[in-house]
């Protein structure tokens, strides 16, 4: 294989059509025998007419010429020829954000049409697609453009807004400095690190699109409400309806968007629907069109309270101010205990509880000292400098209780952990080291917040199912058996379905106190189980709604296949150079020797009588 390292000496060439029109265009020159003299003044104004047009001549000039012009020609493009063995390697990356599901099939034209140009003078061409977002799966590690094809025909681009820096960091590691870096996207970057060329295939695309959904009871019945909006700059028509899991339908209902605004769709969410979907008439953007939804349903918790009046008083506001708490009778199995320690009686329960002093004696003078919180979850952000507390009994603390608030060397708050049964969650108690009723804890937002942290750590860690709507790609958390004794049990099946009940996807994870997993990418409906425990019913749904806005694409390409680099690095100079250097001196000066001789022998003479 031949690479002309500079095709621009290929213009050489223009020296033949010249070469040839000067040996068309030559002097012709005209013996005349004279045999009087008057007529040398007719024979200068016949010769006179200077050079015209004639046959091409035969001769070695031309010949010699012509061989010249290719010589030029040859030296001036400096052919190379290809190296045996030699790799051209490209990293292509491809931004994996959702919005490139539009141009997914122009993505993969421009991508094919490219790689033979890539690949250039090399022999062999190694190439790497990586996908933009950090910890995905390389699409594709080979060098055949059709295994590529196929490969490239099974990625589905569902990420969010995405930096790709990472991504071309690790494709440049992978082709070094001499490799090729290509970033496809449908939104060009200001600017890409470490040498990446761009290949932008965007466009401006009129969008509208669901943004979020919320349920709320109202007069007994679930209703659920839907925010859509429209991303374009021209005012849209779309119909909305429910699809079910028995392939029915409600009926179309249409309605009108103004640009850039957002309106709200509503309506009752049928009773015994175990889940739905809400389905826009459709667009180029397909994936915020749709929205899979079910009835949310929490982890059910029962809380426990003293019989004092402040204690019921506190449980009441608890259960009213949270979702799925109920009063329960019994200590022993409620989730969640609300009592009180007594000195006289220092027994705590074995459960999960919140713990207060209760002191009977008479109130001592209020703490002094400032009021210090630790870095814990439950009390980052709060205000605690309000709080009023006055000198009681203290709890017995040890030494693996993790203190979350001090006033002075006294430990206001503590949490302390307790060892539960074989594959169960540990039980948490948090213990409030002095008397609520000799404080002003309970108007205090900081008390509340806390408290509502605390329960639903609980909530969280109860192993039950509930059910929820979740966005594509949404971090999960689990809590699960671990210490079962039946083998099924010990893995957490996720499997992935549609409307209909049809299979899409399965993952199996080991089990865990506290399983945490990414939510899959493709939209749909999500069911975990452990053995025969449901852990979690839920619709997964794309809600990056920066996605869903096309007024930033553009195209832009800047792929520069033509490296002089790459050429040198991959090809050898013509190592007969000097060899036409030397033909071309010949032929120039056998040339001039010839034509020198054939205008001796074509000066025009004159005869007497």
């Amino acid at each position: 294989m031949i690479t002309l390292a500079n095709p621009l000496g290929l213009w050489a060439l223009l020296g033949i059509p010249a070469v040839l029109a000067i040996h068309f265009l030559q002097r012709q020159a005209v013996v005349l025998p004279i045999t009087t003299l008057f007529l040398l003044e007719k024979t200068q104004r016949e010769s006179a007419s200077g050079r015209r047009f004639d046959r091409l001549m035969n001769s070695v000039p031309l010949w010699m010429q012509l061989l010249a012009v290719l010589l030029l020609t040859w030296l001036l493009a400096e052919p190379r020829y290809q190296k045996a063995r030699s790799t051209q390697r490209v990293a292509i990356v491809l931004d994996s954000s959702a919005s490139m599901s539009v141009i997914k099939d122009q993505v993969k034209e421009r991508l094919i049409e490219a790689l033979p140009d890539l690949q250039g003078p090399a022999s062999a061409l190694e190439l790497t697609v990586l996908q933009s977002a950090p910890g995905r799966e390389r699409i594709y590690t080979g060098s055949s453009i059709e295994e590529l094809a196929l490969a490239f025909d099974a990625w589905s681009p569902r990420d969010g807004l995405t930096d790709p820096s990472q991504a071309i960091r690790l494709a440049r590691s992978i082709v070094a400095r001499e490799g090729i870096v290509v970033y496809f996207t449908d939104t060009p970057p200001d600017a890409l690190p470490f040498d990446a060329q761009l290949v932008s295939l965007g466009e401006k695309i009129e969008n509208v699109g669901i943004t979020g959904l919320n349920f709320e009871n109202k007069e007994g019945a679930l209703v659920w409400s839907a925010i859509v909006r429209n991303y374009s700059q021209q005012k849209a028509t779309r119909s909305w309806r429910l699809e079910f899991p028995d392939g029915t339908s409600s009926e179309p209902q249409s309605f009108d968007i103004d640009p850039g605004s957002l309106i709200s769709l509503q309506a009752a969410y049928p009773d015994q629907t175990e889940r739905a979907r809400l389905v826009l008439s459709e667009d180029k953007f397909a994936l915020d069109d749709v929205f899979p939804m079910v009835a949310p349903r929490p982890k059910a918790l029962s809380l426990h309270a003293a019989t004092t009046p402040e204690f019921s008083k506190l449980s009441d506001r608890m259960i009213s101010s949270l979702d799925a708490i109920t009063p329960s009778n019994d200590a022993a199995t409620a989730d969640l205990s609300l009592i009180a320690y007594d000195a006289l009686d220092p027994m705590l329960p074995d459960g999960n509880a919140v713990v207060f002093v209760q002191d009977s004696t008479s109130a001592g003078s209020y703490l002094k000292g400032g009021i210090v919180a630790e870095e814990h979850p439950l009390v980052n952000g709060l205000n605690w400098q309000a709080l009023l507390v006055r000198e009681t009994i203290q709890l017995e603390r040890l030494a693996s209780d993790d203190v979350l608030l001090w006033q002075d060397a006294r430990p206001l708050i503590f949490l302390r952990q307790l060892a539960a049964g074989p594959g169960e969650p540990v039980k948490l108690q948090l213990c409030f080291n002095f008397d609520l009723r000799l404080s002003n804890a309970a108007s205090q937002p900081a008390f509340i917040v806390c408290l509502h942290r605390f329960i639903e750590s609980i909530r969280d860690s109860k192993i039950s199912g509930f059910s929820e709507n979740l966005e594509t790609g949404q971090p999960i958390q689990l809590a699960a058996l671990t210490d079962t004794g039946d083998i099924p049990a010990a893995v957490i099946t996720a499997a992935q379905f549609d409307v209909s009940g049809k299979a899409i996807g399965q993952m199996d994870y080991p089990a865990t106190p506290l399983l945490r997993f990414p939510a899959p990418l493709e939209p749909g409906f999500l069911k975990v189980t452990q053995g025969e425990t449901e852990l979690l019913d839920a619709s997964l749904h794309f809600g990056d709604t920066r996605e869903a806005d096309f007024t930033h694409c553009a195209s832009l390409d800047t792929l520069d296949t033509s490296t002089a680099e790459a050429v040198e690095r991959h090809t050898v100079e013509d190592h007969w150079w000097r060899a036409w250097v030397l033909l071309l001196i010949a032929a120039l000066i056998v040339s001039w020797r010839f034509s020198k001789e054939r205008g001796a022998a074509l000066t025009p003479q004159a005869h007497a009588p």
